[in-house]
Protein backbone atom coordinates (compact mmCIF):
# COMPACT_ATOMS: atom_id res chain seq x y z
CA UNK A 1 0.00 0.00 0.00
CA UNK A 2 1.47 3.41 -0.89
CA UNK A 3 1.94 5.83 1.49
CA UNK A 4 1.63 8.39 -0.68
CA UNK A 5 -1.64 11.15 -0.08
CA UNK A 6 -4.38 9.73 -2.92
CA UNK A 7 -5.39 13.60 -3.06
CA UNK A 8 -4.65 16.75 -5.87
CA UNK A 9 -4.85 19.78 -4.49
CA UNK A 10 -5.43 22.83 -5.87
CA UNK A 11 -1.98 25.03 -5.06
CA UNK A 12 -2.82 28.68 -5.29
CA UNK A 13 -0.40 29.37 -2.22
CA UNK A 14 2.80 31.02 -1.92
CA UNK A 15 4.53 27.91 -3.24
CA UNK A 16 4.64 25.51 -4.46
CA UNK A 17 2.71 26.11 -7.39
CA UNK A 18 0.88 23.50 -9.93
CA UNK A 19 3.06 21.02 -11.72
CA UNK A 20 2.01 20.71 -15.38
CA UNK A 21 1.64 16.42 -15.89
CA UNK A 22 4.07 16.90 -18.54
CA UNK A 23 7.12 17.46 -16.18
CA UNK A 24 5.36 15.07 -13.68
CA UNK A 25 5.61 12.55 -16.43
CA UNK A 26 9.08 13.55 -17.12
CA UNK A 27 10.22 12.47 -13.51
CA UNK A 28 9.46 8.64 -14.13
CA UNK A 29 11.93 8.33 -16.33
CA UNK A 30 14.79 5.80 -15.41
CA UNK A 31 17.16 6.95 -12.96
CA UNK A 32 20.68 7.53 -14.21
CA UNK A 33 23.67 8.26 -11.98
CA UNK A 34 25.07 11.50 -11.56
CA UNK A 35 28.24 11.09 -13.88
CA UNK A 36 26.37 9.03 -16.61
CA UNK A 37 27.55 11.01 -19.98
CA UNK A 38 23.47 11.10 -20.82
CA UNK A 39 22.97 12.70 -17.78
CA UNK A 40 25.89 15.30 -17.79
CA UNK A 41 24.58 15.70 -21.16
CA UNK A 42 21.04 17.14 -19.79
CA UNK A 43 23.19 19.33 -17.47
CA UNK A 44 24.64 20.83 -20.15
CA UNK A 45 21.30 21.64 -21.80
CA UNK A 46 19.76 22.90 -18.47
CA UNK A 47 22.32 25.19 -17.88
CA UNK A 48 22.25 26.59 -21.47
CA UNK A 49 17.81 26.69 -20.89
CA UNK A 50 18.37 28.63 -17.49
CA UNK A 51 21.17 30.93 -19.05
CA UNK A 52 18.34 32.46 -21.36
CA UNK A 53 15.41 32.50 -18.90
CA UNK A 54 17.49 34.48 -16.69
CA UNK A 55 18.41 36.78 -19.77
CA UNK A 56 22.30 36.11 -18.14
CA UNK A 57 25.35 37.94 -20.38
CA UNK A 58 27.76 36.29 -22.03
CA UNK A 59 30.50 34.72 -19.94
CA UNK A 60 27.86 34.18 -17.16
CA UNK A 61 28.20 30.73 -15.03
CA UNK A 62 23.87 29.56 -14.42
CA UNK A 63 23.55 26.26 -13.01
CA UNK A 64 21.11 25.20 -10.10
CA UNK A 65 21.92 24.07 -6.79
CA UNK A 66 20.70 20.60 -5.36
CA UNK A 67 17.91 22.50 -2.54
CA UNK A 68 15.35 25.25 -2.32
CA UNK A 69 15.44 28.39 -2.80
CA UNK A 70 17.03 29.34 0.13
CA UNK A 71 20.32 26.76 -1.02
CA UNK A 72 20.65 29.01 -3.79
CA UNK A 73 20.37 32.40 -1.66
CA UNK A 74 23.37 30.79 0.76
CA UNK A 75 25.41 29.89 -2.47
CA UNK A 76 25.46 33.22 -3.06
CA UNK A 77 26.25 35.06 -0.59
CA UNK A 78 28.95 31.99 0.40
CA UNK A 79 30.52 32.84 -2.08
CA UNK A 80 30.72 36.91 -2.77
CA UNK A 81 30.82 37.43 1.18
CA UNK A 82 33.54 37.00 3.99
CA UNK A 83 34.18 38.67 7.08
CA UNK A 84 34.36 42.41 6.49
CA UNK A 85 32.58 42.34 3.64
CA UNK A 86 30.72 45.62 3.75
CA UNK A 87 26.93 44.68 2.58
CA UNK A 88 23.82 46.91 2.18
CA UNK A 89 20.82 44.59 2.22
CA UNK A 90 17.16 46.57 1.33
CA UNK A 91 14.23 44.90 3.46
CA UNK A 92 10.74 44.79 2.30
CA UNK A 93 9.62 42.04 4.15
CA UNK A 94 10.73 38.60 5.41
CA UNK A 95 12.97 37.30 2.64
CA UNK A 96 14.86 40.46 2.70
CA UNK A 97 15.37 40.19 6.29
CA UNK A 98 16.59 36.64 5.25
CA UNK A 99 19.16 37.61 3.15
CA UNK A 100 20.34 40.13 5.53
CA UNK A 101 20.90 37.43 8.27
CA UNK A 102 22.92 35.15 6.29
CA UNK A 103 25.09 37.90 4.88
CA UNK A 104 25.55 38.38 8.41
CA UNK A 105 26.38 34.61 9.38
CA UNK A 106 29.20 34.98 6.51
CA UNK A 107 30.37 37.69 8.74
CA UNK A 108 29.87 40.85 6.69
CA UNK A 109 28.68 44.30 8.18
CA UNK A 110 25.55 44.17 7.21
CA UNK A 111 23.58 48.17 7.01
CA UNK A 112 19.80 47.35 6.39
CA UNK A 113 17.81 49.27 4.38
CA UNK A 114 13.99 48.94 5.87
CA UNK A 115 10.90 49.44 3.82
CA UNK A 116 7.54 49.56 5.10
CA UNK A 117 6.06 45.88 4.80
CA UNK A 118 3.76 46.04 1.61
CA UNK A 119 5.73 49.11 -0.41
CA UNK A 120 8.74 48.57 -2.69
CA UNK A 121 11.67 50.45 -2.21
CA UNK A 122 12.59 53.93 -3.88
CA UNK A 123 15.84 53.98 -5.45
CA UNK A 124 16.33 57.48 -3.86
CA UNK A 125 15.99 55.85 -0.68
CA UNK A 126 18.86 53.44 -1.80
CA UNK A 127 21.19 56.24 -3.15
CA UNK A 128 20.60 58.04 0.26
CA UNK A 129 22.14 55.09 2.20
CA UNK A 130 24.76 54.04 0.28
CA UNK A 131 26.20 58.11 0.08
CA UNK A 132 26.17 57.32 3.95
CA UNK A 133 27.66 53.97 3.98
CA UNK A 134 29.56 52.67 0.87
CA UNK A 135 29.30 48.96 -0.17
CA UNK A 136 30.68 46.12 -1.34
CA UNK A 137 27.62 44.44 -2.33
CA UNK A 138 23.93 45.79 -2.07
CA UNK A 139 21.12 42.66 -1.68
CA UNK A 140 17.97 43.38 -3.15
CA UNK A 141 14.64 41.12 -3.47
CA UNK A 142 13.17 41.39 -6.92
CA UNK A 143 9.53 39.78 -5.87
CA UNK A 144 9.39 39.48 -1.79
CA UNK A 145 6.87 36.76 -1.05
CA UNK A 146 5.59 37.69 2.05
CA UNK A 147 4.25 40.92 1.12
CA UNK A 148 3.07 40.70 -2.64
CA UNK A 149 5.41 43.85 -3.47
CA UNK A 150 7.85 43.80 -6.73
CA UNK A 151 10.99 46.27 -6.51
CA UNK A 152 12.24 47.64 -9.12
CA UNK A 153 15.42 45.94 -9.82
CA UNK A 154 16.52 47.82 -12.73
CA UNK A 155 16.36 50.78 -11.09
CA UNK A 156 17.94 50.23 -7.45
CA UNK A 157 20.41 47.70 -9.32
CA UNK A 158 21.52 50.92 -11.51
CA UNK A 159 21.95 52.83 -8.26
CA UNK A 160 24.33 50.03 -6.76
CA UNK A 161 26.44 50.13 -9.66
CA UNK A 162 26.68 53.87 -9.46
CA UNK A 163 28.26 53.04 -5.89
CA UNK A 164 30.65 50.41 -7.43
CA UNK A 165 28.97 47.56 -5.55
CA UNK A 166 28.47 44.23 -6.42
CA UNK A 167 24.39 43.67 -7.34
CA UNK A 168 22.49 40.19 -5.41
CA UNK A 169 19.26 39.60 -6.50
CA UNK A 170 16.45 37.49 -4.98
CA UNK A 171 14.08 35.54 -8.07
CA UNK A 172 12.36 32.86 -5.70
CA UNK A 173 9.24 34.28 -6.94
CA UNK A 174 9.62 36.40 -10.19
CA UNK A 175 11.80 33.84 -12.29
CA UNK A 176 9.54 32.35 -14.84
CA UNK A 177 6.03 35.00 -13.84
CA UNK A 178 8.42 38.32 -14.26
CA UNK A 179 10.86 39.41 -16.44
CA UNK A 180 14.47 38.94 -15.06
CA UNK A 181 17.44 40.65 -17.24
CA UNK A 182 20.20 39.82 -15.20
CA UNK A 183 22.35 40.65 -18.28
CA UNK A 184 20.46 44.38 -19.25
CA UNK A 185 19.77 45.25 -15.66
CA UNK A 186 23.77 44.77 -14.28
CA UNK A 187 22.52 42.11 -11.71
CA UNK A 188 26.09 40.06 -10.67
CA UNK A 189 24.19 37.21 -9.30
CA UNK A 190 20.71 35.78 -8.40
CA UNK A 191 19.09 33.04 -7.50
CA UNK A 192 15.86 31.25 -7.52
CA UNK A 193 14.01 28.49 -7.03
CA UNK A 194 12.14 25.51 -9.37
CA UNK A 195 8.43 25.53 -7.71
CA UNK A 196 6.84 28.92 -8.58
CA UNK A 197 7.35 30.58 -11.49
CA UNK A 198 9.13 27.82 -13.34
CA UNK A 199 6.64 25.13 -12.59
CA UNK A 200 8.90 22.21 -11.12
CA UNK A 201 8.67 20.28 -7.94
CA UNK A 202 11.07 22.02 -5.12
CA UNK A 203 14.24 20.78 -4.93
CA UNK A 204 16.52 22.60 -7.11
CA UNK A 205 17.53 26.32 -6.80
CA UNK A 206 19.13 27.79 -9.91
CA UNK A 207 21.35 30.69 -9.59
CA UNK A 208 23.91 32.66 -12.17
CA UNK A 209 27.21 34.15 -11.61
CA UNK A 210 27.75 36.88 -13.93
CA UNK A 211 31.37 38.54 -14.90
CA UNK A 212 32.00 40.53 -11.99
CA UNK A 213 30.67 38.01 -9.54
CA UNK A 214 33.04 35.17 -10.81
CA UNK A 215 36.19 37.63 -10.68
CA UNK A 216 35.07 38.93 -6.95
CA UNK A 217 34.15 35.99 -5.54
CA UNK A 218 35.98 35.60 -1.98
CA UNK A 219 36.94 32.08 -0.70
CA UNK A 220 34.24 30.03 0.24
CA UNK A 221 33.72 28.87 3.95
CA UNK A 222 31.03 26.28 2.91
CA UNK A 223 31.84 22.87 1.20
CA UNK A 224 28.74 22.24 -0.35
CA UNK A 225 28.18 25.28 -1.48
CA UNK A 226 31.62 26.12 -2.57
CA UNK A 227 31.35 27.59 -6.31
CA UNK A 228 34.72 26.05 -7.58
CA UNK A 229 33.65 22.89 -6.70
CA UNK A 230 30.20 23.38 -8.27
CA UNK A 231 32.02 24.44 -11.74
CA UNK A 232 34.39 21.23 -11.12
CA UNK A 233 30.94 19.11 -11.52
CA UNK A 234 28.95 20.85 -13.67
CA UNK A 235 31.72 21.88 -16.16
CA UNK A 236 34.64 19.28 -15.85
CA UNK A 237 32.49 16.14 -14.40
CA UNK A 238 34.54 16.33 -11.30
CA UNK A 239 32.41 14.38 -8.49
CA UNK A 240 31.00 16.89 -6.03
CA UNK A 241 27.56 15.42 -4.83
CA UNK A 242 25.00 13.20 -5.79
CA UNK A 243 22.83 15.19 -8.04
CA UNK A 244 19.14 14.18 -8.31
CA UNK A 245 18.80 12.81 -11.60
CA UNK A 246 14.61 12.90 -11.33
CA UNK A 247 14.23 16.64 -10.33
CA UNK A 248 16.84 17.61 -12.92
CA UNK A 249 14.45 15.28 -15.28
CA UNK A 250 11.65 17.65 -14.12
CA UNK A 251 13.38 21.32 -14.47
CA UNK A 252 14.74 20.15 -18.00
CA UNK A 253 11.17 19.61 -18.83
CA UNK A 254 9.73 22.95 -16.97
CA UNK A 255 12.31 24.98 -18.63
CA UNK A 256 11.34 23.59 -22.16
CA UNK A 257 7.36 24.37 -21.52
CA UNK A 258 8.67 28.02 -20.56
CA UNK A 259 10.66 28.43 -23.71
CA UNK A 260 8.14 27.27 -25.60
CA UNK A 261 5.68 29.36 -24.28
CA UNK A 262 7.77 31.96 -24.74
CA UNK A 263 8.93 34.20 -22.27
CA UNK A 264 7.09 37.16 -23.03
CA UNK A 265 4.18 35.44 -23.60
CA UNK A 266 4.46 34.28 -20.59
CA UNK A 267 5.12 37.19 -18.45
CA UNK A 268 1.61 38.59 -20.06
CA UNK A 269 -0.07 36.13 -19.17
CA UNK A 270 1.04 35.72 -15.40
CA UNK A 271 0.36 40.21 -15.57
CA UNK A 272 -3.28 39.22 -17.60
CA UNK A 273 -4.22 36.93 -14.41
CA UNK A 274 -3.19 39.19 -11.82
CA UNK A 275 -5.24 41.65 -12.88
CA UNK A 276 -8.39 39.77 -13.89
CA UNK A 277 -7.53 38.54 -10.09
CA UNK A 278 -7.59 42.01 -8.87
CA UNK A 279 -10.75 42.88 -10.79
CA UNK A 280 -12.84 39.96 -9.25
CA UNK A 281 -11.45 40.85 -6.03
CA UNK A 282 -12.36 44.40 -5.87
CA UNK A 283 -15.93 43.34 -7.50
CA UNK A 284 -16.16 41.63 -3.97
CA UNK A 285 -15.09 44.42 -1.97
CA UNK A 286 -11.76 43.04 -1.38
CA UNK A 287 -7.99 44.60 -2.28
CA UNK A 288 -4.38 43.99 -2.28
CA UNK A 289 -1.88 45.37 0.23
CA UNK A 290 0.48 46.96 -2.09
CA UNK A 291 -0.25 49.90 -4.23
CA UNK A 292 -0.89 49.85 -7.98
CA UNK A 293 2.23 49.99 -9.86
CA UNK A 294 3.78 47.70 -7.01
CA UNK A 295 2.17 44.80 -7.30
CA UNK A 296 3.72 41.21 -8.22
CA UNK A 297 1.53 39.42 -10.69
CA UNK A 298 2.94 36.38 -9.10
CA UNK A 299 1.93 36.79 -5.58
CA UNK A 300 -0.99 38.59 -4.11
CA UNK A 301 -1.44 39.60 -0.76
CA UNK A 302 -4.94 40.50 -0.60
CA UNK A 303 -6.14 42.16 3.44
CA UNK A 304 -8.22 40.15 5.78
CA UNK A 305 -10.97 41.84 5.95
CA UNK A 306 -12.16 43.39 9.26
CA UNK A 307 -13.54 40.43 11.85
CA UNK A 308 -13.14 37.89 9.49
CA UNK A 309 -11.28 34.69 10.79
CA UNK A 310 -7.89 34.20 8.23
CA UNK A 311 -7.64 31.15 9.86
CA UNK A 312 -11.29 29.83 9.39
CA UNK A 313 -11.25 30.59 5.60
CA UNK A 314 -8.13 28.88 4.74
CA UNK A 315 -9.58 26.21 6.22
CA UNK A 316 -12.46 26.06 4.71
CA UNK A 317 -10.75 26.54 1.45
CA UNK A 318 -9.10 23.93 1.92
CA UNK A 319 -11.72 21.07 2.92
CA UNK A 320 -14.09 22.16 0.90
CA UNK A 321 -12.80 23.29 -2.16
CA UNK A 322 -9.26 21.34 -1.71
CA UNK A 323 -7.56 24.82 -2.17
CA UNK A 324 -4.91 25.85 -0.68
CA UNK A 325 -3.69 29.59 -0.09
CA UNK A 326 -1.19 31.17 2.44
CA UNK A 327 -1.16 32.95 5.51
CA UNK A 328 1.16 35.80 6.26
CA UNK A 329 4.04 36.27 7.51
CA UNK A 330 5.51 38.17 10.87
CA UNK A 331 3.70 41.71 11.04
CA UNK A 332 1.49 40.99 8.42
CA UNK A 333 0.37 37.23 10.40
CA UNK A 334 -3.41 37.20 10.01
CA UNK A 335 -3.98 40.53 7.98
CA UNK A 336 -3.47 39.17 4.60
CA UNK A 337 -3.84 36.00 2.47
CA UNK A 338 -0.91 35.23 0.12
CA UNK A 339 -2.74 34.14 -3.06
CA UNK A 340 0.46 32.47 -5.79
CA UNK A 341 -0.50 32.53 -9.12
CA UNK A 342 2.51 31.34 -10.99
CA UNK A 343 3.73 28.65 -13.83
CA UNK A 344 0.37 26.22 -14.28
CA UNK A 345 -1.26 27.77 -11.32
CA UNK A 346 -1.86 31.17 -13.50
CA UNK A 347 -5.10 30.13 -15.05
CA UNK A 348 -8.24 31.81 -15.49
CA UNK A 349 -10.18 28.52 -14.51
CA UNK A 350 -8.30 28.29 -11.32
CA UNK A 351 -8.90 32.30 -10.88
CA UNK A 352 -12.56 31.64 -10.96
CA UNK A 353 -12.62 28.63 -8.43
CA UNK A 354 -10.92 30.54 -6.32
CA UNK A 355 -13.40 33.81 -5.92
CA UNK A 356 -16.17 31.70 -5.95
CA UNK A 357 -14.99 29.87 -3.38
CA UNK A 358 -13.96 32.83 -1.50
CA UNK A 359 -16.96 34.04 -1.90
CA UNK A 360 -18.36 30.87 -0.34
CA UNK A 361 -15.72 31.57 2.96
CA UNK A 362 -16.97 34.61 3.48
CA UNK A 363 -20.48 34.60 3.68
CA UNK A 364 -20.07 32.13 5.99
CA UNK A 365 -18.55 34.19 8.37
CA UNK A 366 -21.81 37.07 7.50
CA UNK A 367 -19.78 38.82 5.68
CA UNK A 368 -21.48 40.09 1.95
CA UNK A 369 -18.74 39.80 -0.64
CA UNK A 370 -19.95 42.91 -3.46
CA UNK A 371 -18.99 46.60 -3.10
Amino acid sequence: MSLSPDIDRILLGPGPSMTAPRVMRAMAAPTLSHLDPLFTALLDDVRARLGRVFQAPDGAFAFAVSGTGTSGMETTVANLVQPGTRAVVVVTGYFGDRLAQMCERYGATVTRLDIEWGRACDPEALRRILAQHPADLVGLVHAETSTGVLNPVEALAAVAREHGALVLVDAVTSLGGHEVNVGAWGIDACYSCTQKGLGAPSGLAPVVFGPRALEKRVKCRSFYFDLHLLEDYWLRRKYHHTMSSVLVYALAEALAVVEEEGLAERWARHERHHRAFAEGLDAMGLSLLPPEGERLWTLNAVRVPDVVDDAAVRKFLLEEFNIEIGAGLGPLAGRIWRVGLMGASSSPRLIVLLLGALERALARQGRTTHA
